[in-house]
């Protein structure tokens, strides 16, 4: 939060906007701070988790011995580890001395089972998404409170932009030179802090403000009604493949688990004569594991088994399943259970454009690409907390003493330059649309609340 001294009321145009922009600033760091520094430090929790221990046991050590066993002999042990288990999916080790995964769902419920990819010997066998780094990934999804934590982690990531806008327009610079601006001056007490919280969030405003729109890339109505339609793969491509009713998020039981832009996009069927020359002879586990092989999937890929009589082989590696480094091998491969010819092979370069920014994005944001953008993205967090920080550090160094009200900053009266104010706002709320109900929202208690209700009044200013 930007700060000023106090004053009843400002003077002089240039000074009342200022006042302004100070204002929604002030609230909208009031309402979003609290949120900026839980997904902080559960975004730098599910960095670390997921380059240390991985997801779901993909990181379970094994001793390398020079022949692996069959395909087919691992996921009958990890079947038979599970009573009246059903295989679903198959994940291939990333290296040598990782254990090869299976999901097997029994009753409803989804068990991993970590199979030891050389003797067939089950090492171990957990719920799926049950470890650490989904119990964080919830509380940065949606505060584990489903919909309701979804729509409100959405408002607070659109007043977030706000926060954003006015910060800039506060810091500047105004009669001095940028270096001011980009270089904290090192002088004491409050000054320091305002220095150090203008600079600071000067640098990383323009992360900031990618972080809050690839995030919100993943929120119920800005993502899934607005992006997702811009992003996703036309299926009309895919011409004389038998689609059935199924979509491509089907695949698996949660969100966020294949490419943006294919997570709307029908599922292909088998059964057809349609399709491209794939496996040749007998359509097995192994024989599609050794086809996989040959087109190109090393190394970690996944591996959807066919579910009913339309149900298809799905081969996949994407990025944002940490399947690997890069966003643009990204690869979706159907096969036809029956005939085992190729139904659909999508590959990035397929993607929309808003599709390929959108998995890069992604990528970026889940800091998957390696070592640097995990450094980096933890860089950002700790920033992101400091500018949380040193915001409260400036509003009780501002704040009277002894005062028992939040000494908000004053709204300037008759300011002449509301409408650009107004246009800023509309514009925001058209792309936002949590941001208009909020910024309505404030809006409405400025001009009614605070105007009729004096005693709340004394208590804000």
């Amino acid at each position: 939060m930007q700060t000023e001294p106090n004053s009843a009321q400002p003077n002089g145009g240039a000074n009342k906007l200022y006042f302004a922009a100070w204002r929604w600033h002030f609230f909208a760091g009031l309402f979003v701070i609290p949120f900026l520094m839980t997904h902080a430090i559960t975004g730098m929790m599910m960095l670390w988790i997921s380059w240390i221990d991985g997801r779901d046991g993909e990181r379970t050590q094994v001793a390398p011995q020079i022949t692996p066993a069959a395909i087919s002999a691992l996921a009958e042990a990890a079947t038979a580890a599970v009573p009246e288990g059903v295989l679903k999916q198959y994940v291939a080790p990333r290296r040598e001395d990782l254990a090869a995964l299976f999901r097997v769902d029994s009753n409803g419920d989804a068990t991993m089972v970590a199979v030891d990819p050389y003797t067939a010997k089950v090492i171990e066998t957990f719920p799926r998404r049950s470890g650490w780094y989904d119990f964080f990934d919830n509380i940065h999804s949606d505060l584990k409170l489903g919909t309701v934590g979804d729509r409100i982690l959405e408002t607070a990531a659109s007043i977030s932009l706000v926060l954003i806008a006015t910060g800039i327009f506060m810091w500047w610079p105004r009669g001095t030179s940028l270096r001011s601006v980009l270089v904290p001056s090192l002088t004491r007490g409050r000054a320091l802090w305002k220095s150090l919280h203008g600079a600071v969030g000067i640098w990383i405003s323009l992360v900031l403000f990618f972080f809050l729109v690839s995030g919100l890339s993943w929120a119920g109505i800005w993502g899934g009604k607005i992006v997702q339609a811009w992003s996703q793969f036309p299926a009309e491509k895919w011409e004389n493949i038998p689609l059935s009713d199924e979509t491509h998020a089907s695949m698996n039981h949660e969100r966020r688990e294949v490419p943006w832009a294919l997570e709307k996009t029908p599922m292909p069927a088998s059964g057809g004569s349609s399709g491209l020359v794939g496996i040749l002879g007998p359509v097995t586990m192994d024989s599609v594991d050794r086809f996989a092989r040959e087109i190109g999937f090393d190394a970690r890929y996944q591996l959807n088994l066919p579910q009913g009589e339309n149900g298809v082989w799905t081969l996949s590696r994407d990025s944002m399943s940490t399947d690997s480094n890069s966003p643009t091998t990204d690869r979706t491969v159907h096969i036809d259970q029956y005939t085992g010819k190729i139904l659909v092979d999508v590959r990035y370069e397929d993607y929309s454009l808003a599709g390929k920014a959108m998995a890069v994005g992604i990528a970026l944001h889940m800091g998957t690409l390696g070592l640097w953008s995990v450094l980096a993205n933890t860089i950002f967090c700790l920033c992101v907390l400091f500018m949380c920080d040193t915001s409260i550090v400036l509003w009780v160094k501002r704040r009277p003493v002894n005062a028992r009200r939040l000494a908000a900053p004053p709204m300037p009266s008759e300011l002449h330059v509301w409408q650009g104010a107004v246009t800023v706002g509309l514009a925001l709320s058209l792309a936002f649309p949590m941001a208009g109900v909020a910024i309505l929202t404030v809006l409405l208690f400025d001009a009614f609340v605070l105007t009729y209700l004096p005693r709340v009044r004394r208590c804000l200013t």
